[in-house]
């Protein structure tokens, strides 16, 4: 609504007489007494003085807030008219818009063609016949880095200049100290506090992830102005992994799966309550309804490398590289001044993706939880076995999450064997072989070894067996649960769409259990015990291809994967080369 410009801002003054009345009045003029006339003058004078401050400020005011002004009002400044930038109190607004320039929608496209001009731009490169694929696939949810011709071993694949990467150490000077002796205080100080908060919370490992967040956060508060803004935008809005899952998801996992899970969301609570209490954060990228703050995490613990001087380390560009399992397509490194390079491992032909390797491969359960996704390449998962009580002698046989492995062939890793032989020994009050079992384990006395393994196989083999079916038991009961919400699909896309992944990690682990229990069943006729185990790679002149081969006790081999056999049945591997040992 256009006002009149003879309303001063918020004052109200007379009108001011036209020159043409005064001429039609002139004998009411010249009747004026000359009080009259300096009363006119002073309210002339002050009227003049009101339009002058008021400009000042309108125009003080439009000056510093001129690049929030929304699109829908943008036009109303275009002119130079004072009545055009003043509100009145009963002007309509328009509706409230979101301050935050990134759409943080988990549906929201992400913007993966202009973050890779952004790149090129700032001195990112990319080696020949390396890609991003695929370019478009529901609002590009999953894009990765693809050989799109092949890559001889040692070919470059991605450069980033230091200057682009995101680091936990450059993040710390630049929130700790300042130029400014006064600044720098009040920094060091509101940063102990927020660090004291950490430490208390017996989180004072994840410090430095507490940082790179509040540089993302920083940067997502900066809008288009942050140099990141590009990178950002391409980023995932939509995660799968135990931060993003809903209080139902949880109730569907298996014991430590859950267990994880609930680690991973109380460290969570625990960053994030010590990031709102950084004072020199916007309270609305703190508040937001998004929860831009668990967004940011899910950033940093998914896309970061820790180098060897414990730094962490976001690579724009290069954090396109997906996990791979035992054998990987890449390798990277630092040179002194901080750039990063990555180069080809082998000979890659052209489809395959180029993958780094995020964590331990032989625990899928760990990937869903921190990463969000299933790998159903994974060679091992862990057993699931986990006493209330777990004493030193069990943790010297081999006990924790990354040796006591189901394999996906239906082998069980031999600290599981002796895990449980200790167990039982110790139940059935056998005290002499227990003392054995161990002395046999630190002398390095396998003979010893396998004789107890002997003696006591029915035993432990009926153990192991008992564990598989009360375990697949559960599982088939977790799956059911989900199964309960999963029928109602529009509910599920909308309450639990990280429902269906959970089902299919359920529904993989149970595999590899049938694959153990069919392997060591009573009919099975094999005693697999002292079965070894190997990863071989094949090649050819064309290819390689990595194989898992198992030997039973009677010296008969089954293998996985490689490359295979020719038509005519010939093996097509002209070498193969023993590459890990079990």
């Amino acid at each position: 609504m256009v006002q009149s410009s003879s309303h001063c801002g918020l004052y109200d003054v007379p009108p001011m007489v036209s020159l043409e009345d005064s001429q039609d009045n002139v004998n009411m003029t010249t009747t004026l007494t000359n009080t009259t006339t300096d009363r006119m003058l002073f309210l002339f004078l002050f009227f003049v003085l009101c339009i002058c401050s008021t400009s000042s400020h309108v125009v003080s005011a439009f000056s510093s807030s001129r690049s929030s002004i929304t699109a829908h009002n943008h036009h109303r400044f275009e002119t130079s008219s004072l009545s055009y930038a003043i509100v009145y109190p009963d002007e309509e607004t328009s509706e409230p818009i979101d301050p935050v320039a990134l759409d943080l929608a988990e549906d929201a496209n992400r913007e993966v063609t202009k973050m890779m001009i952004w790149a090129e731009q700032n001195g990112v490169l990319r080696g020949e016949g390396v890609t991003l694929s695929p370019e478009s696939n529901d609002n590009n949810k999953d894009v990765y880095v693809v050989a799109k011709q092949d890559l001889p071993n040692g070919s470059p694949v991605i450069y980033v200049p230091e200057d682009l990467i995101l680091s936990s150490n450059k993040a710390m000077v630049e929130f700790r100290y300042s130029d400014n002796m006064v600044e720098e205080f009040l920094l060091a100080e509101n940063m102990k506090m927020a660090e004291d908060m950490i430490r208390g919370m017996g989180a004072e490992s994840e410090i430095r992830h507490f940082y790179l967040m509040l540089k993302i956060l920083k940067e997502v508060e900066k809008g288009r102005d942050s140099s990141w803004f590009h990178w950002l935008d391409s980023l995932p809005r939509f995660y799968s992994n135990a931060a993003g899952m809903s209080p139902f998801c949880l109730l569907c996992l298996p014991p430590l799966m859950k267990k994880l899970a609930e680690e991973e969301r109380a460290n969570v609570n625990c960053l994030i309550s010590s990031i709102k209490m950084v004072p020199f954060l916007n309270d609305i990228i703190k508040d937001h309804p998004r929860d831009i703050c668990r967004w940011a995490y899910q950033v940093v613990y998914t896309r970061s490398i820790e180098t060897e001087d414990g730094d962490l380390r976001i690579i724009p560009a290069a954090d396109f590289l997906n996990h791979g399992s035992e054998y990987t397509e890449i390798d990277y490194s630092f040179d002194e001044e901080g750039n990063y390079y990555s180069y080809t491992s082998y000979d890659v032909p052209a489809g395959s993706p180029l993958r780094i390797s995020y964590a331990d491969p032989k625990n899928p359960s760990f990937l869903l939880t921190r990463y969000g996704f299933l790998d159903k390449t994974c060679p091992a998962s862990f057993c699931k076995i986990m006493p209330e009580n777990v004493n030193e002698d069990m943790v010297e046989l081999g006990y924790s999450y990354d040796r006591m492995l189901f394999y996906s062939t239906g082998e069980v890793a031999e600290e599981v064997w002796d895990v449980i032989l200790y167990s039982n020994l110790g139940l059935m009050g056998d005290v002499e072989d227990q003392r054995a079992l161990m002395y046999a384990h630190r002398q390095g006395d396998s003979e010893t070894k396998n004789m107890l393994h002997e003696r006591h196989y029915e035993a432990t083999s009926s153990t192991l067996l008992q564990h598989i079916d009360m375990f697949i038991e559960e599982l088939d009961k977790l799956i059911e649960k989900a199964n309960t919400v999963g029928r109602e699909r529009t509910y599920v896309r909308n309450e639990h769409p990280r429902l269906p992944l959970i089902i299919e990690h359920n529904n993989f682990v149970k595999q590899t259990f049938l694959n153990v229990r069919n392997r060591y069943s009573a009919d099975s006729g094999s005693n697999w015990i002292e079965a070894s185990r190997v990863t071989v790679m094949e090649c050819n002149d064309d290819e390689c291809a990595q194989a898992e081969c198992l030997q039973d006790i009677d010296g008969n081999w089954q293998c996985e994967g490689g490359l295979g056999l020719n038509e005519d049945g010939s093996d097509r591997a002209s070498s193969k080369e023993v590459i890990a040992k079990y």
